[in-house]
């Protein structure tokens, strides 16, 4: 397993993880409140989201085996859509 961090920058978390989160309900097993969420993506990754007045933070896991660069660009991207007014936003993963 590989666990990627990132705390991203913004006023908006709240908005951009509930976004997120009913997007992506569609297709994946989620849940989520106004301050956290999590995703379950296909392929065993997991996405764990909180939000606070400043910032997102954004935890990762994606199992052996997959690409969890691309896994971190697909989650980027989304939350850069929601985020069209202040994208892109900046994700300092670790």
């Amino acid at each position: 397993m590989s666990v990627s961090i990132a705390r991203v920058p913004t006023r908006s978390a709240s908005r951009y993880l509930q976004q997120l989160a009913k997007h992506w309900s569609h297709k994946m097993a989620v849940r989520f409140t106004e301050e956290e969420a999590e995703i379950e993506f296909p392929n065993g990754a997991r996405l764990e989201l909180k939000a606070d007045s400043e910032t997102l933070d954004v935890a990762l896991t994606v199992p052996e085996g997959e690409d969890d660069a691309r896994m971190r660009q697909v989650v980027a991207e989304h939350l850069d859509r929601f985020a069209f007014r202040e994208a892109p936003l900046t994700f300092d993963w670790r």
